[in-house]
Order: C-alpha cells, then structure tokens, then sequence
C-alpha cells in the first residue's frame, strides 16, 4: 500500500465506511478535512461542538451509517456532552477529538484533561491513538462497537490538541472493513428453543399487544413488525421512537405509549393480558414509571442486548437477538393469529375514542393557535416520504399525541432527553439524505439552545423547514410558578419574532398567527429549496395533559 500520512489514511477510512459528512468545530485535523474535501467527504463546520455531536446523531440516525463529529481537545468535554441522547437513542456516532501527547500529558498542558473519564459513560468504547500505527485497528474496533449489539457511540482521541499525529506517516496494513459501516451489520437470531417458549405463552393469550421501542429503528425492523402484527393480529402500542413504525391508520396501532403517550396506548396496554416488548426499553418513560404495564403481567422480550432483558419486568421468556430477525422466527413459529376478536373490537374502539376526544382541539379555529391544531395541520401537509426531528419536553408531548404519519416513507426521529437536539438534528439527518424532506418540529424554548446553526444551514444550503411553537417561554415548567406573576420570570421569555431572525441570518422565514395560513406557508417553505422556519404563534395555555394511568 505504501506510506501514507495519518490524515489521509483517516479520510480514506472515513470514505469507505460510507461516511460523507464530517460534523466539526475548528481547529481539529485541519490536513485530514483537506484531504476530505479531495475524496467527497463534506466537512460542515458548526457554532459548538454540541450542534455538531447532534447533527452526526442526526445523520446516523436517518442513514444508519456512521456519524461522525469532532473537535480539538479544548472542545472535547463539550463534545461529550452532544452524545448522551446518541447513548439513550442507541445511534452509532463516532466522536473524534483532539488529546494528549505522552511528552505533554500531566505537565499542565493547554487545557489538558483526562478526556476518557469523561467519554467513559457516555459511549460504548473510547480509546486514545498515540502512535499513528494504531489508527487502522483503533478505529475498526470502534466503528464495531458503534454498530454491533445494540448500536451507541465512541470515541477516538487523537495525540495533540488538533490530532497532530495524524501528520505523521505510516504503511497501513488493515484495510476497514466496510461492512460495519452501518446498522445492523449482523441479525444474530434467537436460540430455537426460547422461540418455541414465547410462541407458545402468546397462543394461551386473549389480549396480547406489541410495545414497540428505539431497537426497531436501529435494526431497521419496521416491515418486519408490521408484517408479524398483521399476520399475528396482535396490537402495536409504540414509544415516540418507533412511531411511524405502524400507519396510523392501520387497525392494530393505538398509538404511542409511556410518559409522552395517548390514552388510547395507556389503556390497552393496562388492559392486555400479555406484552411482547419488542426493542423497547423498560425504563420509567416507556412504561409511565414503570405502571403501564402492571407489574407481574406476562411477558416476552426481544432485544439485542442481553443485559437490557428482564429489566423491571420479569419474563416468561426473553429472546436476545436482532429484532428484525427474531420477529420473523416467531411469525414462522406461531404461523397465524392470536388473541381473539372481541380483544381486537376493543382496540377499535379506543381508537375511536381517541379521535373523537382530539378532534376538538385539532380542529379548533381559536384566535389563539392550539399547538394540537399545529400538529394536525402539519401532519395534512407533510409529504410522502417526510422525516420529522422531534424536541423533548412539549414538543415531544404534542408530537406522541397529536402528529399523525400515515403516508408512505414518513418517519419520525425524537431527542431521548436534551431539549434543543432536534433542530440540529434535523440538519445532520438532511445531510444523510439531502432529497427526503426533513421537518424539525420544536418549540421556542428549545429552539433558543442552537439558533445559531441557522447560519451554518443557510452557509451549506442544508434545506430543512423548522415549526417552532412559539409560546413565549418554557410552559411546561408554567404549572411549577403558580400562575404567580411575580414568578413568571422562571418560565416566560419576553415576545421574539423568530421568523425576523431566521431572514437576519439568510432563511426563508414566515410567521403564522393565524391556522388558516399555516398550510400555505409550509408549502411555500418545502418548496423553496431553502432553509426554511415557520414560527407559529400558538396558546401559552395549552398544556400537554396528564398521561393516562390506573389510578388517574
């Protein structure tokens, strides 16, 4: 192969794992972009170091490929700090920064810091590259570890404080292994003998139901859960994650379940005589803090990872495998419905209910925009094939209730807990996928973290249209200050037109306060080919309600 510089050699490896994108804040392997940018891979320089760990989430998420972010050493704990939703939403990023030599390391170097303490809880493997002859191997384990199992993100620290040892040659004798590049890159199956178990307790069941998680998206396992609800004729109750997983005009779907939740899902999981977790945490969000479902109901579960099996609930069984894989050994073992009819009944009748409930507020022509009336509209005007980034708090709250993703391709990405992540977000998975339409939908509250990143997608033309609900403040946190005037400080912002500093930084911008001109707008934002916000002047009353639980 000859000698090659490290920088080379790590474009080269960043390009055959099918990474295109290099998400980054300056000065990091300054040598290393140049040589990107003569392969086709993209550097897009961002306003912190968080937004770029967000946009590489964002793009690992949307691809299933690598994501890849960095910075030099000064801007590595801040970088850490972009991962922990990558972590919680089981994305395969890779974080690169700058580190240490072992000439300067505890001589109080720029900055130094024990960097690895650091990543170590946030990431599945985090190693340091001293010696240039280490990058191959170095950075095919983690590329391993970012996609195997159940996929998360790593970590590279390269010597110096801008990876200077990539400046150094070297005859590189492990080629990457292209394979791994993305998610899954393996289905390991279930053992035979668990299959038959769990076929067999869902036969003796009369109300069984489906809650589905983050681990269909990572295995990429929607048409294989579709597939075995329908010919199992089981109902699907979904986190916010998976949502989309299921049309949500099928009949078998009641919807997202857990603390950002319908009732409809609430209740028929309560009501459910089995549950079969399929790549869903157990964790308190999912299962309304861990009462939806009871404890002690039948249960089975698929995941990927061993460790993640029997966590809160005990099993009947649990099946560790890819979720893809292990749904279709038990489609071919059960070979035909379950349940029976009078359970299916009762899931169209919640579903009826549902709609009858929403439909006041999701249609309203209040002077005052309901944000569930933001999101019906915006579930009638998003196309085929959309992909909506989704912000924690309300925003996630609203979108589990009242966004609806029924038409073919659409498909939804969620923050698993750092309010702020959607918008960029939305801009990494465009990168990934520059033709799909791309939605970030947020609220003013979060949009405030990284309104700067405006610039970077006006500066790389990266087209994505941004709904912010805009209610003037955190109002989630509005029912903490006792409608107390005196208070209202700790949760209300002072009015901002944010459609007036999107065009300050070169967006297409349109303010909406009326429903009525919310249709046209997104149309004329989708179609302008441009970055594009819609801020929407919504009701500082709503709030999200109460998750339906047992005793509510």
């Amino acid at each position: 192969m000859g000698n090659k510089t490290g920088n080379r050699v790590f474009a080269e490896t960043l390009k055959a794992y099918g990474v295109d994108h290099f998400f980054n804040v300056p000065m990091i392997i300054p040598p290393g972009i140049k040589e990107m940018t003569a392969i086709g891979v993209k550097s897009v320089v961002t306003h912190s170091e968080k937004a770029a760990a967000y946009m590489a989430d964002g793009y690992a998420r949307e691809s299933g490929r690598i994501g890849v972010c960095a910075s030099q050493a000064i801007g590595a704990a801040n970088l850490a700090s972009g991962l922990l939703d990558a972590l919680m939403a089981k994305s395969p990023v890779l974080a690169v920064s700058g580190g240490s030599t072992p000439d300067t390391r505890e001589r109080n170097f720029y900055q130094e810091i024990d960097q690895r303490s650091i990543y170590a809880g946030l990431t599945k493997f985090s190693a340091r590259i001293d010696k240039v002859q280490r990058l191959p191997d170095l950075f095919q384990q983690a590329v391993r570890m970012a996609t195997t199992g159940s996929p998360g993100p790593v970590h590279l620290e390269l010597g110096g404080f801008w990876g200077g040892v990539l400046m150094e040659e070297f005859e590189p004798v492990m080629p990457p292994e292209p394979r791994y590049g993305a998610c899954p890159p393996v289905r390991p199956q279930a053992p035979m003998e668990d299959i038959r178990t769990a076929a067999a307790a869902l036969r003796k069941a009369r109300r069984p139901i489906i809650m589905a998680g983050s681990g269909i998206r990572a295995s990429r396992a929607q048409t294989a859960l579709l597939n075995f609800a329908r010919m199992a004729k089981i109902p699907v109750a979904t986190s916010l994650d998976a949502k989309a997983a299921i049309p949500e005009s099928d009949a078998l779907y009641v919807g997202v379940a857990g603390d950002y939740s319908r009732d409809t899902a609430n209740i028929a999981i309560s009501e459910a005589d089995f549950v079969l977790f399929v790549g869903s945490s157990t964790g308190s969000m999912a299962t309304r803090q861990w009462s939806v479902p009871a404890p002690g109901v039948p249960a089975v579960q698929i995941d990927i990872d061993p460790r993640e099996l029997g966590r809160n609930y005990p099993l009947i069984v649990g099946l560790v495998g890819d979720p893809a894989a292990v749904l279709e050994q038990l489609g071919a073992e059960l070979a035909g419905p379950v349940g029976n009819s009078a359970w299916l009944q009762r899931i169209v009748a919640l579903r009826q209910q549902w709609q009858q409930s929403a439909a006041e507020y999701e249609t309203s022509d209040l002077a005052l925009i309901r944000p569930e009336r933001l999101c019906a509209m915006l579930s009638e005007a998003l196309p085929d094939g959309a992909l909506v980034a989704v912000d924690t708090g309300h925003a996630a709250g609203w979108a589990a209730r009242n966004i609806y993703l029924d038409r073919p391709g659409q498909s939804l990405i969620r923050a698993a807990g750092s309010l702020g992540w959607a918008f960029p977000a939305s801009l990494g998975a465009k990168c990934a996928n520059p033709d799909r339409p791309v939605v970030c939908f947020t609220g003013d509250g979060a949009f405030y973290y990284h309104l700067a990143e405006l610039e970077t997608a006006v500066r790389y033309g990266i087209n994505t249209v941004t709904v912010v609900n805009n209610n003037q403040g955190f109002n989630q946190e509005r029912v903490l200050w006792d409608e107390n005037a005196a208070l209202e400080k700790n949760w209300k912002f002072g009015p901002v037109d944010f459609a007036a500093v999107a065009e300050t930084f070169g967006a297409k911008a349109y303010r909406v306060e009326r429903a009525s001109d919310f249709k046209r707008a997104f149309e004329d934002a989708l179609a302008s080919g441009r970055p594009a916000l819609i801020d929407v002047r919504t009701d500082p009353s709503a709030i999200v309600p109460i998750p339906w639980t047992q005793d509510r």
